[in-house]
C-alpha cells in the first residue's frame, strides 16, 4: 500500500481511538452503561481507555505503528466479541453505530498491521 495512505489510516484510527477517550474519562452515561452491563465499571472502562490512548500514541510514532496496530486491533477484537455475546450489535437505539464503528476500526487496524508485518520484531528477527 502507498505510504500517504497508510498514514491516512493511522490517523483514523487514532482520531477514532481519541475521541471515543472523552466519554470513557468523563464517565459518560453511555459509557458506564456499556462497561457495567460487562461487568467491567469503573476499572475495565479507564483502564481500556488508557490502552486506547497508548495504541493511538503507539500508532502515529513510525518505529511502533506494528504496535499500535496490534493494541488496536486486539482491544477492539473485545468490544467486537462484547457486542456480540453480551451487548447486542444496538446500544441505547443508537442505530449499531458503536458495533460498526469497531468492525470499520478493527478492519483498518488489521490492514495497517499487515502493511506493517515484516517490522514485527520475533525474537530478534524481523519478519
Amino acid at each position: 500500500m502507498h505510504k500517504s495512505l497508510i498514514l491516512i489510516l493511522r490517523i483514523a484510527v487514532a482520531l477514532i481511538l481519541i475521541q471515543t477517550l472523552r466519554f470513557k474519562f468523563t464517565a459518560h452515561p453511555d459509557s458506564v452503561y456499556i462497561f457495567t452491563k460487562v461487568g467491567l465499571e469503573p476499572y475495565g472502562r479507564i483502564g481500556i481507555g488508557v490502552l486506547e490512548l497508548i495504541a493511538a500514541i503507539l500508532i502515529l510514532i513510525p518505529k511502533t505503528i506494528w504496535a499500535g496496530a496490534l493494541l488496536t486491533a486486539g482491544l477492539i477484537s473485545g468490544a467486537i466479541m462484547m457486542h456480540l455475546t453480551q451487548l447486542g450489535i444496538e446500544i441505547n437505539n443508537d442505530g449499531g453505530t458503536l458495533f460498526y464503528m469497531a468492525v470499520g476500526t478493527f478492519i483498518l487496524s488489521a490492514l495497517i498491521l499487515w502493511n506493517q508485518r515484516k517490522k514485527i520484531p520475533f525474537a530478534g528477527i524481523n519478519l
